[in-house]
């Protein structure tokens, strides 16, 4: 059904799982939509915010792709002349490894009027949740966000530079590169890095497992831990209160 609305979409970052964690302006334009386009990843208590827009699935998992990006774009643009005002949701930021900026690109290439909200990144909210934080005065000057899968479905080249540094590293979409992220680390000497594995981080599903880059694999095994799942390999990892006294009783804690 064709409407007489001008064409709009609007790009939108939902956050890292919890429904509390998307921000007014991203809940505002939710409430607006006429048709709401949404990831796999976003908590599905946001669509309640949009009781009357048309809802289209276009989640993507590993092996199991309902839409290819192409076939996104299409059906993005095509809901916006259909329905007029669209909202693309996308997990966390969608501008961090979220391809928001190749749908933007295609999206105006119809001279349709775009608008992009940013969401709370996972990379940054999910250690946060589990009082990691990323920099530290004496320990971390800054910190590397990583993608574990490129687009070739290999492990970024970044990985062997950030595994150099002293900067703390976060990887997303890294669960199925984790042995190839820790043999690289153990050539750099990093076997007693304090690591960190936090699965569906920020929801009531959340995942967790502690230990080094030595013993990190053993621990996936043991907490049965599986994408979607963020890694933190770095020394602020230990100086988190709620770690603290798990890495004290492994001496890596200096009293």
């Amino acid at each position: 059904m064709r409407t007489n609305t001008k064409p709009k979409v609007t790009l939108l970052g939902a956050g890292p799982g919890d429904p509390e964690l998307i921000t007014v302006k991203g809940v505002n334009a939710l409430k607006k939509a006429d048709v709401i386009l949404y990831d796999a990843l976003i908590n599905r208590e946001l669509l309640d915010y949009a009781p009357t827009a048309k809802l289209i699935f276009v989640g993507k998992r590993k092996g199991m792709h309902s839409f290819s990006q192409d076939e996104i774009n299409e059906l993005i643009v095509k809901s916006a002349f259909e329905c007029g005002n669209a909202v693309r949701l996308k997990g966390g930021d969608p501008f961090i490894f979220g391809r928001g900026s190749e749908e933007i690109e295609y999206i105006e290439s119809f001279g349709i009027e775009t608008t992009v909200i940013s969401g709370i990144s996972s990379s940054m909210a999910v250690p946060a949740s589990q009082g990691i934080s990323l920099t530290k005065r004496g320990v971390s000057e800054s910190f590397w966000v990583i993608t574990g899968t490129t687009s070739e479905r290999k492990l970024s080249n970044d990985v062997y530079l950030a595994a150099q540094s002293t900067a703390t590293v976060v990887i997303l979409m890294g669960m199925s590169k984790l042995s190839e992220i820790v043999s690289i680390f153990k050539k750099f000497n990093k076997n007693e890095v304090p690591t960190a594995i936090i699965q569906n981080g920020t929801t009531k599903n959340e995942k967790l497992g502690f230990g080094t880059i030595s013993t990190i694999e053993e621990v996936v095994v043991q907490k049965k831990l599986s994408s979607p799942a963020i890694i933190v390999i770095g020394e602020v990892v230990k100086e988190s209160t709620k770690l603290r006294s798990f890495y004290e009783s492994l001496n890596l804690v200096s009293n």
